[in-house]
């Protein structure tokens, strides 16, 4: 189940990057107006999409592949996250976001659920079409855990964070798909039990500039 996931969206993936390649057979931008070609020399400016102070809201549906260590969730079948959020390109080479999230997964009667909400920071290589970037952040983890098979039924609020790394695929100056992978890092305590629930989230979305 969780390989098949990992390939649906590496399949989703090429898609998305096939159909962009496929569209700069014609002018993406024409209808935001062309721009005359910098002189010679002269520094060439940024894509459209990263101007400075642009903002952007983004969204993602995905899989949640969580660790498999003693004392974390060893056992636990691949689940579901999505994360929604708001983020700004303070430069073409750097963005910030504040990002809402959720992701579960359980094991049999067990069930985890954790909810980030988080900032980070994203460092960008600009290009005209297909932009990788990396990035990372800290948060509010709010967890809840229920383990009858443990005797654990309870909630907690700690401090994690994360590593991201992405691509955007932007099909015009305003919006691009995007395929990103986060591993979350956070240990809540859960009836006096320190419990790892970090993992993986991987998903495909969207991201649009206004």
């Amino acid at each position: 189940m969780r390989k098949s996931a990992l390939l649906f969206l590496v399949g989703l993936l090429c898609a998305a990057m096939t159909s962009t390649v496929q569209a700069q057979q014609y002018d993406r931008y024409e209808k935001y107006g062309r721009q005359p070609p910098p002189p010679r020399g002269a520094p060439v400016p940024p894509p459209p999409h990263a101007v400075y102070g642009q903002t952007y809201l983004f969204g993602h549906l995905g899989i949640f592949e969580p660790n498999d260590d003693s004392g974390g969730l060893e056992g636990y079948d691949t689940g579901g996250a999505f994360d929604i959020g708001i983020g700004s390109r303070v430069s073409p080479n750097l963005a910030i976001d504040g990002t809402f999230a959720a992701y579960s997964a359980d094991r049999g009667p067990d069930d985890v659920t954790v909810a980030p909400l988080t900032f980070g920071v994203r460092l960008i290589l600009p290009q005209p079409v297909v932009e990788p970037y990396v990035g990372g952040g800290v948060g509010i983890y709010f967890a809840s855990l229920d383990e009858p098979s443990t005797g654990i039924n309870d909630d907690d609020t700690t401090i994690g964070g994360y590593v991201s790394m992405g691509v955007d695929a932007w099909l015009n100056p305003r919006m691009a798909l995007n395929f990103e992978g986060k591993y979350h890092f956070a240990e809540p305590e859960f009836d006096g039990v320190n419990v790892d629930v970090s993992g993986w989230t991987i998903g495909l979305g969207v991201r649009v500039s206004f």
